[in-house]
């Protein structure tokens, strides 16, 4: 079973008010194994309904509580208490890398571009956001594309510019009335493009998203992940069972492999969004289908 990066556990009552309060709780490790910057739930044994989101960070440290943000993240709220913890993990600068599953409409792409637009656009913390995602189709392909790198792209990201037209027309402020998103892209400040062209590269200052991550081998992820420079946060998100990629598997596939690998260690965290949030139909479609 792959990781998740969250888990529940039940406790006394009091211990979730503890953590409501912001008083020190550490894990034992004889009784909870965790990992790195895992996340986790605390449920009152007295009552079901009650419960506590936290961090855990390591066992000489206390575990971090996951506040609610209620405005959101540039107008994204979250919608269930896994958008919760991965708003956290998107948000926290000292987190380098994030990796993000989850089925189809589970708002991993549209968390992790409202992420990036916050912290790039608002706060400043990044120069510029970079995304892309592999060229892989679904089904047979149509054939060669006419046109310049730009053009030839243009089908594969529209995915990525309908999330960011989507939240740029529905930012919390009034900042963003004079500049397009053209206005952006052109200027560098928001990067779309392949992934084709990435090796030799090293992307300083930046926040970069790489959708689609499962239709990735093991290789390519690792070319792609050594091109982080200084300051520079790097987002994964796919669904392991969407792979269109006929070289790789729910196993194989660069995704898994590197949420797997990068567990242990603290420059990384991983989240499994489990529910659909784009419609009722998408949903079930996703479960029974």
């Amino acid at each position: 079973e792959s990781y998740s990066g969250i888990t529940e556990h039940e406790v006394d009552d009091l211990l979730v008010d503890y953590i409501y309060e912001g008083r020190e709780i550490f894990l034992d490790q004889k009784e909870i194994k965790a990992h790195p910057n895992q996340c986790i739930l605390f449920k009152s044994t007295q009552n079901p309904k009650k419960s506590a989101l936290a961090r855990f960070l390591s066992y000489d440290e206390p575990v971090k509580k996951v506040a609610q943000n209620k405005r959101g993240i540039w107008g994204v709220k979250p919608k269930n208490k896994e958008q919760g913890f991965a708003s956290n993990l998107l948000m926290d600068e000292s987190i380098p890398i994030v990796s993000l599953v989850g089925p189809a409409g589970s708002g991993k792409t549209l968390l992790a571009i409202a992420a990036g637009l916050e912290q790039t656009l608002g706060t400043g913390l990044y120069n510029k956001l970079v995304i892309s995602r592999p060229v892989q189709p679904v089904g047979k392909d149509i054939g060669y594309l006419p046109g310049s790198v730009e053009e030839k792209m243009n089908p594969w990201l529209a995915p990525i510019r309908d999330n960011l037209e989507f939240l740029m027309s529905y930012s919390y402020s009034k900042r963003d009335n004079y500049e397009t998103l053209d206005t952006y892209i052109e200027s560098g400040v928001i990067e779309v493009e392949a992934l084709t062209y990435i090796r030799g590269r090293s992307i300083a200052n930046a926040y970069i998203i790489i959708d689609e991550s499962q239709n990735l081998t093991a290789h390519e992820l690792k070319t792609i992940i050594t091109r982080v420079g200084e300051n520079t946060k790097i987002i994964l998100t796919g669904d392991v069972e969407q792979i269109d990629n006929l070289y790789v598997d729910q196993q194989s596939n660069g995704l898994s492999y590197a949420i797997e690998k990068f567990k242990e260690h603290d420059l990384a965290a991983h989240l499994t969004l489990v529910k659909g949030e784009r419609s009722k139909v998408a949903t079930l479609a996703s479960k029974i289908l």
